[in-house]
């Protein structure tokens, strides 16, 4: 009877070990829960190889760039769970990390806990060095050149969790350090975006059209970040916002496109006073897949403060 009860209470730990180890769902700020995206045959081969990869390297050696690594590569397979497991097992043994920090904080803004992602990120802007740091990209860009430092990263994903919580004040301050350390034309432009749409929110207005100013809209040479740049043509009045709209439906990753443009949109009718219209634009953004964008989060949280009132 003994041997039995003790069959079953292993059977038991078996199954809740495999419930925990079983990546869990994103759920939106609406209570909506997300699938994971389909990907194509090429693009999942590629990315299951990388996580292959950084699983052997991981298991041959815990290091903290291992730590990182696996955990970028299960978060680009949208296994955000084990991600963040993976970043929380590392900063257990690298308490210092200021990288492990900020890939953890980032995702719990994929996973919209954004009081952790605060914390999270507040840890990295207080340990990483003032020095500029090159981040590897996990998905190069077409000239296969990395072009984000990690002091840009943390000031940039510190900025947009509190630009979500609607602390707009605090957000203002983080992009505005995030500006400090963005040293090319990709990184100025989408910095300056969310900075504008930040001071825009708090009626800074001049302050919004010295950000506008300071990025020509004809000279900035742009590799990664074309849906900022045109959202900066349109706040200058150079590219009509339906247009904008019309050109992320045309784009490669339309998905992408429409949560990155679809907010910038969105967010630009509401600055102008048009609740009605920027409701209806929001709305398609969370009707699209790519519910990990940052786009698409923020168009949830205006919907929320929105539709509270």
């Amino acid at each position: 009877m003994r041997c039995l009860f003790l069959l079953i209470l292993f059977l038991i730990s078996s199954c809740a070990g495999e419930k925990n180890s079983e990546n869990k769902p994103v759920i939106g700020l609406d209570g909506r829960v997300f699938s994971a995206p389909e990907l194509n045959t090429k693009t999942k081969a590629r990315l299951d190889s990388n996580l292959a990869i950084a699983q052997n390297n991981f298991d041959e050696e815990r290091s903290e760039e291992n730590y990182i690594w696996l955990g970028r590569r299960q978060a680009y397979l949208s296994e955000y769970s084990k991600a963040i497991k993976t970043f929380s097992e590392g900063i257990d043994k690298f308490p210092e990390s200021y990288m492990l920090f900020r890939h953890r904080g980032h995702r719990y803004i994929t996973t919209r806990e954004f009081f952790k992602a605060l914390a999270d990120l507040q840890q990295a802007a207080a340990l990483m060095p003032q020095s500029l740091e090159i981040e590897e990209d996990g998905q190069p860009n077409k000239l296969n050149k990395p072009l984000s430092n990690t002091q840009f990263n943390v000031w940039y994903h510190l900025g947009l969790a509190h630009y979500l919580k609607g602390d707009f004040e605090s957000a203002s301050k983080a992009y505005a350090e995030c500006l400090k350390v963005s040293d090319n034309d990709d990184l100025i432009c989408a910095t300056a975006d969310w900075l504008y749409m930040t001071y825009q929110k708090i009626g800074m207005k001049e302050e919004a059209q010295k950000i506008l100013s300071s990025t020509p809209a004809d000279t900035m040479n742009i590799i990664e970040n074309d849906s900022y740049y045109l959202r900066l043509k349109m706040y200058k009045g150079l590219v009509l916002p339906d247009d904008l709209l019309k050109e992320s439906t045309e784009n490669d990753d339309a998905d992408l496109a429409l949560a990155t443009q679809g907010y910038g949109v969105g967010n630009w009718y509401l600055a102008k006073g048009d609740t009605t219209r920027a409701v209806e634009i929001f709305r398609q953004v969370v009707n699209g897949k790519n519910f990990a964008a940052f786009g698409f989060i923020a168009s949830e949280a205006e919907l929320q403060r929105l539709l509270k009132h």
